[in-house]
């Protein structure tokens, strides 16, 4: 089953050096065989909303929602079941600082 981990951290900060990201290149290498995708994600000052309400389209700059911690990035994961998930979530070098939330992919039906 798949599962998404959300990152969620606190922005802000220079971009990490290599040694910083030393922990999380040690994560995926440990976990690869269940890592699908995975990406960092630039910060919420980058970001572009979208939402379309009767017809009008709203287009701002910036996150939804002002929050504590933003969504920095994720991981996709190929994992047996909910608690295999969760335990290599909590390797995610984020988990020391930040949040990760663990999410079930849900299967929709696919076309014909």
């Amino acid at each position: 089953m798949q599962y998404l981990a959300l990152i969620y951290g606190a922005e802000g900060g220079p971009p990490p050096t290599k040694a910083e990201m030393q922990p999380w290149f040690d994560f995926g290498k440990k976990h690869g065989e269940v890592i699908l995708a995975g990406e960092a994600l630039l910060p919420t000052s980058t970001a572009t909303s979208i939402r379309v309400r009767d017809g009008q389209e709203l287009i701002t700059d910036g996150p939804f929602a002002e929050t504590q911690e933003a969504l920095g990035g994720f991981y996709l994961l190929e994992a047996r079941d909910l608690d295999h998930a969760i335990a290599i979530a909590k390797e995610i070098p984020a988990a020391l600082y930040g949040t990760v939330e663990v999410r079930p992919i849900m299967a929709l039906p696919q076309p014909e």
